[in-house]
């Protein structure tokens, strides 16, 4: 099974916006996998993109935190297609024990709303190149 190897180590440095402190790794498909998503010391995260409203019902910071890390650093750095970025994101729900119902709302809700920032990423990409 996949796994995470490597404790979510960050500071808040703003409104629902954290810094990783110490490099951070998830292991895709089994453990040892030789695919191995490494998020750097400095990368920035809001943990999980819900709206605020929505709070209540499923928090930013939760159980499916370290999930949202690196589900925001592929799609920040285009690690994979966007889609196989989602099924990770999924998989790695599913490793922290987070409940199917909650898992698939949060996988949907990706495969629903992500473009924006996806894409928002990308331009970015252009303005660097």
């Amino acid at each position: 099974m996949s796994q995470f190897t490597t404790p979510f180590v960050g500071e808040l440095i703003g409104l629902n916006l954290w810094i990783v402190r110490e490099p951070f790794e998830y292991h895709v498909g089994s453990y040892p996998s030789l695919e191995v998503i490494k998020v750097p010391v400095g990368f920035i995260t809001d943990f999980a993109t819900i709206p605020r409203i929505f709070w209540p019902i499923i928090s930013p910071i939760d159980i499916h935190g370290k999930a949202a890390v690196i589900h925001d650093y592929c799609y920040e750095i285009a690690l994979y297609p966007r889609k196989r970025c989602d099924e990770i994101f999924l998989e790695s729900l599913e490793v922290l024990d987070v409940n199917k119902a909650k898992r698939n709302i949060m996988y949907y809700a990706v495969r629903e709303f992500g473009y924006s920032y996806w894409f928002k990423c990308r331009e970015i990409d252009k303005k660097v190149i």
